[in-house]
């Protein structure tokens, strides 16, 4: 029998469908923001698409989170009709999804000339030029999240005001919360391992009713698919255990953001052993290595749309709430953007600590390890490492990040390394979409504004 982490191929694919009865599988394909759109497809339909593939109308690629048209898409829009486009199913992405009963679950992308917006075919672009230069890159996204004694319906009669985390007060590592609600963290545990995004570690974090997750490491491309089903799925089980799950980058003004940190590491494709590390160098650091960190470093401000993708991104990027502030690095330093890790042939890596948990892991992973391989190619070198608190030092000219989406989106449309990387038709698609989240931004009022102006101005 085929199990369905172990199917590689069409043939494989079929052949689980067909062993467990089932009458329809589900289909799922991530949009810009990194949202999940799919449906149930009957048997027949799955096993034609799985040769010929299927269609699926562009509008996912042409709306935001709330399913509002964007209007200044030239891809898609009102001007083309809505057609449909042409979508592959991915075989090996086959999963389980445990509460469903033997149901099976397949990731689809975009081709055609879609594909050159699709945000999983844009990480996996990244990924072969990677490979063409000599290496194979491994990552492991890790996620913090807030869960409420929520429901979809209570925090919208809400406001989204006064919401109730689900455990109360700060409390970082703590073994009273993760023992007294053992069952939610075995829960957790069993969804990673049973659709294969296994944690490697999961604990409170300091806040009320917040987690962090550890994704385990793989390479690069799988690790896309592992933390954009983990955001899912974690939400799906949420609801349906009667809380509530966020990845906001920051909801509240009292609590720090959530972060999505991104490990990274190159090994050599010829000898398999680490491209980071090089025993006869400080700190183990690999002149790979430190290219790459300069790659990192230098294109973070261009890229920062990409890992900073909405309007309340920026409000967790600022002094004093474990979020970098400028684009920097240092050697085991959790007040820069880039960590390095020392670790010797198996773990030396590069946290990419910028990443917030809002972004779409796609195209996070993907600014990240293609801004790397852009510092090596110009044979880059980084600025000196930071000892000590890097929020209390001057930026040196070219670290200064944009401080807001239209800022950081600029930035990314001017961008040659972007449109080198990532393709032009990407990078004016995606740039349009956020430009449009930040004038959809702007027609509305805030409370703030309200209670700031109202009577006094």
């Amino acid at each position: 029998m085929v199990k369905a982490r172990e199917v590689t191929s069409a043939r494989e694919a079929r052949a689980i469908v067909e062993e467990r009865g089932l009458s329809h599988v589900k289909v799922g394909l991530f949009d810009i923001d990194g949202v999940m759109r799919g449906k149930y497809m009957s048997r027949a339909k799955f096993l034609s698409s799985l040769e010929k593939g299927f269609s699926f109308c562009d509008v996912v690629l042409g709306w935001d989170v709330k399913d509002q048209l964007y209007d200044n898409s030239r891809y898609t829009g009102w001007h083309t009709g809505y057609p449909d486009a042409p979508v592959r199913i991915v075989p090996q992405s086959c999963r389980d999804i445990p509460f469903e009963d033997d149901m099976l679950l397949f990731i689809a992308e975009f081709a055609g000339r879609a594909q050159a917006l699709c945000p999983r075919a844009v990480l996996r672009r990244v990924v072969e030029r990677c490979r063409t230069l000599g290496f194979d890159p491994y990552a492991a996204l890790e996620y913090e999240f807030f869960l409420f004694d929520e429901s979809p319906e209570s925090v919208r009669k809400k406001g989204f005001r006064h919401l109730k985390p689900f455990t109360p007060d700060v409390f970082g590592y703590s073994m009273l919360r993760n023992s007294v609600h053992g069952e939610l963290y075995r829960e957790i545990l069993d969804l990673g391992e049973g659709m294969d995004f296994p944690l490697e570690g999961l604990h409170t974090e300091t806040g009320p009713g917040v987690l962090e997750a550890a994704i385990a490491v793989d390479d690069a491309e799988a690790a896309g698919d592992k933390a954009a089903l983990f955001k899912t799925f974690i939400k799906v089980l949420a609801q349906r255990m009667g809380l509530m799950a966020t990845f906001m980058s920051r909801w509240s003004g009292e609590y720090p953001g959530q972060s999505g940190h991104i490990h990274l590491s190159l090994r050599n494709r010829d000898s398999g052993d680490s491209a980071f590390f090089d025993a006869d160098q400080p700190d183990g650091i690999s002149r790979t290595m430190r290219q790459f960190i300069a790659g990192q470093q230098r294109l973070m401000p261009q890229f920062l749309a990409l890992i900073a993708p909405t309007v309340n991104s920026y409000r967790r990027l600022v002094p004093g709430f474990w979020a970098p502030t400028g684009a920097n690095w240092g050697v085991e330093n959790r007040t820069t953007a880039l960590r390095a890790i020392p670790g010797g042939d198996q773990s030396q890596r590069i946290e990419y600590r910028l990443g917030a948990a809002d972004a779409n892991p796609y195209l996070a992973l993907a600014a990240a390890l293609g801004s790397g391989l852009y510092g090596i190619t110009q044979q880059w070198s980084p600025s000196e490492p930071i000892s000590g608190n890097a929020y209390a030092l001057k930026l040196d000219q070219g670290q200064t990040l944009p401080g807001t989406l239209w800022e950081s989106t600029q930035q990314f449309k001017q961008s040659d390394a972007a449109r080198e990387l990532f393709g032009s038709d990407f990078v004016a698609h995606f740039a349009a979409g956020r430009e449009w989240e930040e004038r959809e931004y702007r027609r509305h009022v805030s409370d703030w504004e309200l209670e700031r102006y109202f009577e006094i101005i």
